[in-house]
């Protein structure tokens, strides 16, 4: 366990994604695979994360592993799966909140995303995938996919508090807060520089996402857009 998990709002590992046909032992096995990647990945990188040392440290044999999973490509498909479930399940839980307002949600929302980045999973975890994105296709499809599902809550929030923006205007706003929380990760996170000022990088970044999505204005976005434009084209 992190030195700050005591007591801080963290998210679980990760969900286990379903499979039709699928059977007591086999999902055990697929679990083991899926959480000692996710181990290697953290502690040594995604370089060292091959199928064979994957089914070293299982203690299995290589035919073993690829009997559930063909190729490492499989096996990050399922594993990003597995991690996004975890984080959706505790968006859920703050989205269904019976009489929470809107911005108490938000609030709480943004709070569950800060917290976890000082986890040692996060702070790796996510990195990791982001430099490898830049060179593997693959990887960057799939985190492109993931983020969508981890927008979707943000995207559902900023619409009851702001009715009368466009479905585009509430997604930049929404790709906004969440760049902004995960660009953290690098000076905030777990070991990180700046990872004793959390708290307070937190209660600031909450209080400008609640005022911004409480006040921009549809001309606002648009002038910023246009202004992006012309520097863009210039």
């Amino acid at each position: 366990m992190d030195q700050h998990d005591t007591h801080l709002i963290t998210v679980t590992d990760m969900i286990m994604p379903e499979r039709d046909g699928g059977y007591l032992k086999g999902n055990e096995t697929r679990e083991l695979i899926l959480r000692t990647a996710l181990s290697i990945l953290i502690e040594e990188g995604y370089r060292a994360m091959s199928m064979r040392r994957v089914a070293t440290a299982c203690g299995m044999k290589f035919g073993n592993l690829t009997y559930h999973y063909r190729s490492r490509e499989d096996l990050v498909r399922e594993l990003l799966d597995a991690v996004i479930r975890a984080y959706e399940v505790e968006f859920a839980t703050i989205m269904h909140m019976p009489g929470v307002p809107p911005e108490e949600r938000l609030s709480r929302l943004c709070t569950l995303v800060l917290d976890d980045i000082r986890s040692k999973k996060t702070t790796r975890f996510f990195p990791e995938l982001w430099s490898l994105s830049n060179h593997d296709a693959f990887v960057l499809e799939r985190m492109q996919e993931l983020y969508v599902r981890a927008r979707a809550p943000l995207l559902e929030i900023i619409a009851e508090m702001r009715p009368d923006l466009t479905g585009e205007e509430r997604e930049i706003i929404a790709l906004f807060i969440s760049a902004s929380m995960e660009g953290m990760t690098i000076f905030a996170g777990h070991e990180k520089p700046f990872e004793p000022r959390m708290p307070q990088l937190e209660r600031i970044a909450i209080a400008t996402f609640c005022h911004l999505v409480k006040t921009i204005t549809p001309e606002e976005i648009a002038d910023l857009r246009a202004l992006s434009d012309r520097s863009g084209s210039s």
